[in-house]
Formats: structure tokens, C-alpha cells, sequence
């Protein structure tokens, strides 16, 4: 645990409603651009708060300014608020109250950790600039940062550098960790339309089987890593289903491929993009059969900024210690919509610990998973800091 004294008082002593905000949004979870009751109970606060606020970015998305001063320096802080399509098995009061959606990844305490600080900063103001609070829908794979981004987030909210924070499930409360440079992966789905010649089971000669030209591509394309990449680059193509129509003695029409690809940077990414589309239509091709590649890249590599990563893991240092903030931290697989935004603004992203044991273990995208309430004044505390750190008055 941080030493009591370095996570803000008025924080601590805040611990209580914060969890009560973070109770309810965790009851009314919202999919992806449908979070209209947490969107309005984010922008309720903020404007109780005196700051102003701007709703519908990005569709459901809100932000809110706080200025204070006459510096035109200005930063951006973002959550998430989204919740997943995974029923929840907790039975705990605070579960969720919505069939088939829960807060699965922790977006219910980023948004409370974000909305702690905003009020604590709106109270001391203790700065000279402008923060913006950027609250994020559709985090998940659907295209929420890439939304706010087409609506103007960065002309009509111009930020100098903008940061982001996640809870880690397996890394002990009290601590934190980011990497310098690529820490998240990039990621994309692809689909593949084989197209061969129906037939009967029992006479496949008088066909083209989509079947067979679907697993040799699946074969080949595992080729594509070991062979095309560079060795030195960490990249992942997977085929996850292969469909048809399901009968015994039909040899169908089309069959149906679908997979993910991960790597730490576009050149790799757009590497297999080509490769992949290459491999299907060519075997495709070769089988007397026609392949369509349908590939998107549905999220960029986070990839941290050198300044905005150490000023990350300073502001954490200065709360726990800088023997808790793990700087050099392992290359994660999953990934981060947030990476769009630090694609046109640099920034930083790091993870804050949800706990290393119990029920606290429990991995994100999980049934059984809930936010640790604990780490909740942690976090603001973070983000306040981090703040009164990058808008500090001139002497």
C-alpha cells in the first residue's frame, strides 16, 4: 500500500461517495454508445462542479474544461465508460442490474477515479492552465476514440499532451507501471470470403470445396509471422473460426474465415494486411476458388511519448515510491483505443495496481471481475497530481 500520508487527504476522506458513484455505474452498465445515463451523470457532476462541459462528443462522449489563470497551457486526462456484452456472475448489491452487459474491464473506476479529481482540482485549484476531462465512450473494439477524434476533440479541446490510466488486475495495490515507447499492441480483425462451387458430398469433383481452400489458407497464413515479419518484431496472427453451412453431404458454396492480429507497430501491421490478402487470394486462386480479405485495423500500438512517460512515472513515484512504479514493464497483447488519441497528441498511458490476490486477481473481460474500490483515492490522487505537476504556476 502507498504510505497514507502521499495519496491526498481530501482524497481518502472522499473514498466513500466516490465508491457510491462507482457502485451505481458498475449497477447501470451501458454498451458502447449507448452510455447515456453514465454520460449524464458524468456531465451532472462536472457542471455541479462549475466546470464547463460539452456533451455529445463523439456521439455520447463528454469533456470537461477547467481553466484557471491566463496560461494557454492545456492538457487532456481520459476514461472510459463503456461497459462489455458478458452477463455478469457476481452476486454482490452493486451487480449489474442490465441482462447480458456488465463493467468487465474496470471502466466504471476510471471514470470515478477521473470524476474524483475533477472535483478535487475544481476545489483547489491549484494550477495555471486548462485541463480537460475527456470521457471516452465505446473503448471496446468499436471505435469511440476514433469518434471523438472525427468529431473535433482536438480542435475544439486543443491539449499540449494527453494521458491515460488503467487498472491492472495481478499487479498489488501501490503500484504502477508503463514502459517508455511501444507498451500496448495494435489490433485488427480480418475476415475472409472463400468462394468455390456447391456440390454434392458424395461427388466433390463436380464442385470447388470452400472447405479445403479455407484450411490451406488458415495453413499458409501461419506463415505470414515466421516468415514475413521481421524476427525482431513481436506480431500475432490468429484464424479464430472457420464457418459453412452446416450438413453432411453438402460441399457449400462459400465458406467463411474470421481472425485477430496483433503487433507493436503499423509498418508490422500493415505487413500482414498485404501478406494476408496475398496468402487467401492466392491460394484461393490456386484451388480454383476466389477469396475476399476484409482486414481492419480496429486499434493503433499505444506507443508512449519520451517526456510524457517520465512525467507518468514521476507523479506516480512521487505518491508511492519510485520503487513501486515499474518503468520498464512487459509488452501487453491487448489493446487500447486510447492510442489514437496519442497518435495525434503525444502522451502517456500507464497501469495502476488492482490487486495482486483474492478476488482482486481476477483478470479483466471476466464474468467474476468487479473494480477494487480501494485503489479509487489512489488514482485521483494520481491524476491530481499529476495535473498541479504539468500546470505548475511560474515562479
Amino acid at each position: 500500500m502507498p504510505d497514507d500520508r502521499a495519496v491526498i487527504p481530501a482524497l481518502a476522506a472522499d473514498q466513500e461517495e466516490m465508491t457510491v458513484w462507482r457502485r451505481d455505474i458498475h449497477a447501470h452498465p451501458e454498451l458502447g454508445f449507448e452510455e447515456h445515463r453514465t454520460s449524464a451523470l458524468v456531465a451532472e457532476k462536472l457542471r455541479s462542479w462549475g466546470l464547463e462541459v460539452t456533451t455529445g462528443v463523439g456521439r455520447t462522449g463528454v469533456v470537461g474544461t477547467l481553466r484557471v489563470g491566463n496560461s494557454t497551457r492545456a492538457i487532456g486526462l481520459r476514461a472510459d465508460m463503456d461497459a462489455l456484452p458478458i452477463p455478469e456472475a457476481n452476486d454482490f448489491a452493486h451487480r449489474s442490474t442490465t441482462p447480458g452487459v456488465m463493467h468487465a474491464c474496470g471502466h466504471d473506476g476510471h471514470t470515478t477515479m477521473l470524476l474524483g479529481a475533477a472535483r478535487h482540482l475544481a476545489r483547489t485549484r491549484d494550477f495555471e492552465g486548462c485541463v480537460h476531462f475527456i470521457f471516452q465512450p465505446a473503448e471496446e473494439g468499436i471505435g469511440g476514440a476514433q469518434a471523438m477524434l472525427a468529431d473535433g476533440l482536438f480542435e475544439k479541446f486543443p491539449c499540449e499532451s494527453v494521458f491515460g490510466m488503467h487498472n491492472r488486475p495481478g499487479l498489488a495495490v501501490g503500484k504502477f507501471s508503463s514502459r517508455p515507447g511501444a507498451m500496448m499492441a495494435g489490433g485488427a480483425l480480418f475476415d475472409i470470403t472463400v468462394r468455390g462451387k456447391g456440390a454434392h458430398g458424395g461427388r466433390p469433383q463436380s464442385g470447388i470445396d470452400p472447405v479445403m481452400v479455407a484450411a490451406h489458407i488458415a495453413t499458409a497464413a501461419q506463415t505470414i509471422v515466421s516468415r514475413n515479419a521481421d524476427p525482431r518484431e513481436v506480431a500475432v496472427l490468429s484464424i479464430t473460426a472457420i464457418t459453412c453451412a452446416e450438413s453432411y453431404n453438402v460441399i457449400p458454396h462459400t465458406a467463411h474465415m474470421k481472425g485477430t492480429a496483433r503487433t507493436f507497430s503499423t509498418p508490422t501491421m500493415e505487413l500482414i494486411r498485404d501478406n494476408l490478402t496475398r496468402v487467401a487470394t492466392g491460394v484461393a486462386a490456386a484451388m480454383g476458388a476466389e477469396a475476399e480479405v476484409d482486414f481492419r485495423i480496429v486499434f493503433a500500438p499505444l506507443v508512449n511519448a519520451g517526456d510524457e512517460f517520465q512525467a507518468a512515472c514521476d507523479t506516480a513515484a512521487s505518491i508511492v515510491g519510485d520503487n513501486r512504479v515499474n518503468r520498464s514493464g512487459d509488452l501487453i497483447s491487448a489493446s487500447e483505443d486510447f492510442s489514437f488519441m496519442m497518435n495525434q497528441v503525444p502522451g502517456a498511458f500507464i497501469n495502476i495496481g488492482q490487486g495482486d490476490h483474492d478476488r482482486w486477481g481476477c483478470e479483466v473481460h471476466n464474468p467474476n471481475y468487479d473494480f477494487n474500490d480501494e485503489i479509487l483515492p489512489l488514482g485521483a490522487s494520481y491524476w491530481v497530481k499529476l495535473v498541479e505537476s504539468q500546470l505548475a504556476p511560474d515562479d
